[in-house]
């Protein structure tokens, strides 16, 4: 570039500039939204924030994290919805405390997340475990910032078998899942990979689901696992005043829709249960598309 062309370039700045209008070139630059909330015990949590529009709160299952909602966070953007999506605690780019892992402290990190971002008007969407969080969220922490409910496949409202929730699973069947994850993670989820998605899950979807789970440290993964299974959110079920959506697949073998989803839907008045036949657990990988027809819909009523 000649000095002629440096003169005409600077000198066009100069007259642009001008041209401005005054409040234009005075108002400063927005503040970048930060990629990290910190918890209250001073855990920092890594958390997508993407958008503009009313907010979704995207929670993810057990040892995923949020680049699992990635497809779901563009969708939702295009249709001018502000996207946030926390790390689990032991998850992701989130730090790796060796506590805080049972259900009060996970929810308060929900809690943080909400608060620290000024959420409101929120639709929660929670996957699998997030599904505790989001139920027990509402009962620790009401629902003033919350406006609607959406459940993938939960895990609620009370797993383990007692006296009084004998359609549940035996606790001894849990302790053998338990042990045979902490004896080989691996190998359990090879053997348990198949019901997981469906038929025509692609390769590099499935390897890359392992990876993600496999980077979740082993006692984070176990901890997480025995919070699901002793997570007693019956009560808190009961007390939701959210409209609420729950969707579940009807051959669902990492949580039964008998057990779980069923069983939500007949605890929180007025909520929606749609069965999606034929299909697994992992719904946001098999059936986004879907999910996200109905997520809008739902949004829209």
């Amino acid at each position: 570039m000649n000095r002629r062309t440096v003169l005409e370039a600077t000198l066009l700045g100069t007259a642009l500039a001008a041209a401005a209008p005054a409040d234009a070139q005075t108002t400063p630059p927005q503040p970048a939204r930060q990629s990290r909330v910190t918890a209250r015990d001073g855990t920092s949590l890594f958390v997508q924030d993407w958008g503009a529009g009313r907010p979704v709160l995207l929670l993810a299952a057990w040892t995923f994290n949020s680049g699992i909602w990635g497809s779901h966070i563009v969708a939702l953007n295009a249709k001018g919805y502000r996207c946030v999506a926390p790390d689990r605690r032991g998850h992701g780019r989130s730090d790796m405390p060796m506590t805080g892992y049972d259900l009060d402290t996970l929810t308060d990190d929900v809690a943080a997340v909400i608060e620290q971002r000024d959420l409101r008007d929120v639709t929660l969407v929670a996957h699998s475990m997030g599904s505790i969080e989001a139920v027990n969220y509402l009962a620790r922490h009401g629902g003033e910032r919350i406006a609607r409910l959406v459940l993938v496949a939960p895990t609620t409202p009370f797993l383990v078998q007692t006296e009084d929730n004998p359609d549940a699973v035996p606790k001894p069947m849990i302790d053998a899942q338990n042990a045979a994850i902490a004896q080989d993670f691996p190998r359990w989820m090879g053997e348990n990979e198949a019901p997981f998605f469906m038929l025509d899950t692609p390769e590099v979807t499935r390897a890359w689901i392992r990876e993600m789970m496999l980077s979740v440290p082993l006692p984070v993964a176990l901890a997480c696992r025995r919070t699901i299974s002793f997570a007693d959110l019956r009560a808190a079920a009961r007390g939701i005043d959210r409209p609420t959506l729950i969707v579940h697949g009807d051959k669902d073998a990492s949580a039964p829709l008998e057990l779980t989803g069923a069983k939500t839907a007949a605890l929180i008045k007025g909520s929606k249960l749609s069965v999606y036949e034929g299909a697994p657990h992992a719904l946001p990988l098999t059936h986004s598309a879907r999910l996200m027809s109905d997520l809008l819909a739902f949004m829209a009523a």
